[in-house]
This record gives C-alpha cells, structure tokens and sequence, in this order.
C-alpha cells in the first residue's frame, strides 16, 4: 500500500512539473505572437502550437489536482454520514471515477496510435499530432492511478484499517465515567463539565 501511495505522489508531481513547463512555454509563446503580430508578422500555427500545450498542461496536472484534492466536490450529504458509511461512499466514487479515466486513457492512447499509423499532420503546421495525444493518454493514467490510490486509502478507512478507523488508545488511568475520584487539584467526576468536576477536599480531622 504504501508503495502504491509513494508510487502515486511521484509520478503526478512528475507529471505536474511538465504541466508547468508546458504552461510555461504556452504563456511566453502567446506574448511572442502577440509582439510579432504588433509588427505585422504573425506566428504561423499559434493556434495550433496553443492549443496543444493548453491540452498537455490541462491533462498532465489531473492528478497531482487529484492527489491535493483540487478538484470541486459537492459533499453536502456525505459529510453528514457516519465515517464508514462516508469511506464507502468515497470508495465507490472514487472506483467509478477510477474506471471512466482508465477507459478514457485507453481510448486516447488508441487514438494516438491511429493517428500514428495514418501518418496525420495539423492543418497549418504540417506537424505530427500524435506525440501530443499520448501525452494527454499519460496525465489521464496519472489522474486514474491517484484515483486508485483514493480508493484503496477509502477502502482501508471503510474497514477500519484506515486513518481515523483505528480504535483510540487508552488515556491515562482515571475514574471511569459517572465515578468519582481524586486528583491532585482535588475531587474529579469524569464525564462531568470542567466547572462541575472539581469540588474542595473535604477537611482531614484535627490533628491535636
């Protein structure tokens, strides 16, 4: 499990740091083409150019969004359900989630390979297009592989292996609930407020 976790956070920030160069290069190829047009020679292909890096940077950086839960979630119901009946939920949302982006990397990547085969290029650029369908292929197993890695942390909560479905350790030894007791500030009944639980130690006898 922990391989798998490990596993997880290091392939999507991989991919996340490329989802930065591809923005990157995006920003400063735009600013290009916007100074050149200024000057009456436009950059042939910007939309193209463009529109590939915005898929790569979009598609690359699903899971690391995945793995810091950056994406929106409507939890309204669920947060009022027990923690186990939540973690099952969460398992079974995060497996149907699991096998639509595994389905989708699949056909991508089927996609890219046709694309391969046939030899297509753009329009403008006459570039090839696959390398960029492949790479939209591997940020959707990115996102499917930390929804996997959900699913297995929200089976193990489910089945009370999980954080926050272990059994608490003991506190320290005190009176047990509703029982009196003394502590070094005096009388304590556990289970009782603060302000009720501490009442002045009764007088010893005199001593002569």
């Amino acid at each position: 499990m922990k391989t798998l976790f490990a596993l997880d956070a290091f392939v999507n920030r991989a991919l996340a740091a490329v989802a930065g160069l591809a923005l990157i290069a995006m920003m400063l190829f735009t600013v290009a083409d916007m100074v050149l047009r200024a000057f009456g020679h436009p950059v042939a292909g910007s939309y193209e150019v463009i529109g590939w890096l915005s898929a790569v940077a979009m598609a690359l950086a699903l899971g690391y969004a995945q793995l810091h839960k950056g994406h929106v979630a409507i939890d309204l119901v669920v947060q009022r359900l027990r923690p186990r009946t939540r973690a099952v939920v969460e398992a079974l949302t995060a497996l149907a989630s699991l096998l639509l982006f595994a389905a989708v990397a699949w056909y991508v990547a089927s996609y890219g390979v046709v694309l391969h085969r046939s030899g297509s290029l753009s329009e403008t650029l006459k570039a090839v297009v696959y390398p960029w369908v492949y790479l939209v292929a591997i940020g959707s197993g990115g996102l499917a592989l930390a929804l996997l890695a959900d699913f297995v942390r929200a089976l193990a909560r489910a089945s009370g292996r999980g954080k926050g479905g272990k059994p608490g350790k003991p506190g320290p030894a005190g009176p047990e609930p509703g029982k009196t007791g003394w502590g070094p500030r005096g009388k304590v009944t556990r289970g009782v407020p603060r302000w009720g639980a501490v009442s002045p130690r009764p007088p010893g006898p005199a001593q002569g």
